[in-house]
């Protein structure tokens, strides 16, 4: 989203586009067509989730929706994100700077995200592994389950390790949704706040329909995450509302930003932070659609092993996925 204050441009379409009050209508009527989209995205993949669990497909559609959503996710960090966070770091306005002009910033920013993003993954589960190990311990459950495991103890020598995988595999799932969350989170304030602080009604106005549908793509592939997690109805209703209003409150923001201040979207410091958060988010989303998503089913889910034609579908729904997200580069 980021645009250059240096390029020459023709003075009649530069005093037309700049209109504050053609803006604010803009962006206040895309307030509400953006949170309406947003909900419908991150909600339809839960709800069907919900209708259809326990069905013999169940499993099978949502092995689907989880890879259509893992290359939205993986479309939204690499054709989305980090080329905005690239552009804004190289507008004319910081390439000719110190030290910006001296080290690639938004591909070293990326990797630290996607080390801090390893980082959490390999703390959380070492945790949880350890956790699971200690003497005495059982997982949370029903008290039927814990009688359960302690016959078995008592007839064996030690508890099977086929319910403890599971929980195992579900804690790993739900703290993926989170973290996923956190860096499409990132993004969207990025852009809303962005967005927010334009007075180009020209830069807005098909800005507004393809971040609608920007945001029914990445909803979905947020969603896929959250219905596979197994979250609580109270959880899975925080996570949906949050994703739900953080662009809209990231426009809000944004004006704010720029009636109490005048600060303008496209000076150095505004490009610098733009640029920074974009790229840390950008290594986050990457090593979550690549490690987290698709290297877990492709390679270690044992419903798609067992099934070729599930496994050549799977990776169609995660090229439409890809395929998807990046058609709506043509225009946000």
């Amino acid at each position: 989203m980021a645009s250059s204050g240096c390029a020459l441009a023709d003075p009649s379409r530069a005093r037309f586009c700049r209109d504050g009050a053609a803006a604010a209508h803009l962006k206040l009527v895309s307030i509400g067509i953006i949170l309406v989209t947003s909900a419908l995205g991150i909600t339809l993949p839960v709800a069907l989730a919900r209708v259809f669990h326990g069905r013999p497909a169940y499993t099978r559609a949502l092995l689907l929706i989880k890879c259509f959503a893992a290359g939205v996710i993986l479309s939204t960090s690499l054709v989305h994100v980090l080329p905005d966070a690239f552009a804004a770091l190289s507008d004319c306005q910081l390439a000719s700077r110190h030290p910006w002009r001296d080290f690639p910033f938004s591909g070293f920013v990326s990797l630290i995200g996607a080390l801090l993003a390893l980082l959490v993954d390999f703390a959380a589960t070492s945790h949880a592994t350890e956790a699971s190990a200690k003497p005495g311990y059982s997982p949370i459950g029903s008290e039927e389950a814990g009688k359960t495991v302690a016959l078995e103890i008592g007839c064996h020598g030690m508890a099977t390790t086929g319910d403890e995988e599971e929980r195992l595999a579900k804690l790993k799932q739900r703290m993926v949704s989170q973290v996923l969350e956190i860096g499409i989170v990132f993004h969207s304030v990025i852009i809303g706040v962005t967005m927010g602080m334009s007075q180009n009604r020209c830069t807005i106005q098909p800005l507004v329909a393809a971040l609608a549908f920007h945001q029914i793509f990445e909803g979905m592939g947020l969603g896929g995450c959250i219905a596979q997690a197994g979250f609580s109805l109270v959880t899975v209703a925080y996570m949906c509302i949050m994703f739900s209003v953080t662009t809209p409150m990231g426009i809000v923001l944004g004006m704010m930003i720029f009636y109490l201040t005048g600060y303008d979207d496209s000076s150095p410091n505004a490009l610098i932070l733009e640029g920074l958060l974009g790229s840390l988010s950008a290594g986050v989303l990457v090593y979550m659609a690549l490690v987290d998503l698709i290297a877990v089913d492709f390679f270690h889910n044992k419903t798609m092993s067992s099934s070729p034609p599930l496994k050549k579908a799977s990776y169609i729904a995660l090229v439409l996925g890809s395929a998807a997200m990046s058609v709506l580069a043509l225009w946000a």
